[in-house]
């Protein structure tokens, strides 16, 4: 049988219109910071903006996809590669784990090409930081493109 988890998915305001195709494509594929659950069924028991800046939202949505079962909550990519990216992102991992202990992974699909060489052009992702907080996200060129 396979293992089964709960993940809630926090998306950046200024694409609150955003339907979620990539971040479900990629999930169906497993696919960037999906590629973790290669082998489990996995649930999205919530799907919501931070509400902008500074993120009050995040408290509030995190409290209902606990109640909903979520084990952990992914800060979606549209945070990571925005210009500029979240200032408040790492606030967001550290709270929500401190206040509830939940595993917080950066990333849903995978960063699309076009983000990626502005971002190297900029020098945004340079330091050891931003390295580890883009490594889930970070997949071959091929698969980069298809995103794009």
């Amino acid at each position: 049988m396979e293992e089964k988890t709960k993940i809630g998915i926090i998306i950046c305001d200024r694409y609150r219109r955003c339907a979620g195709g990539k971040c479900f494509r990629s999930l169906r594929n497993r696919e960037g910071a999906f590629s973790r659950y290669k082998k489990m069924e996995v649930e999205v028991v919530g799907y919501t903006t931070c509400e902008g800046c500074p993120g009050g939202n995040v408290e509030y949505a995190v409290d209902e996809m606990m109640g909903n079962g979520a084990e952990t909550i992914h800060l979606a990519t549209g945070l990571i590669v925005g210009y500029p990216p979240c200032p408040y992102l790492t606030y967001f991992s550290n709270f929500i784990q401190t206040k509830y202990g939940l595993e917080v992974v950066y990333g849903t699909h995978p960063i699309p090409q076009k983000y990626l060489i502005m971002h190297d052009q900029i020098g945004t992702w340079d330091t050891p930081g931003w390295k580890k907080i883009i490594s889930p996200t970070l997949v071959d060129e091929k698969i980069r493109l298809s995103y794009d």
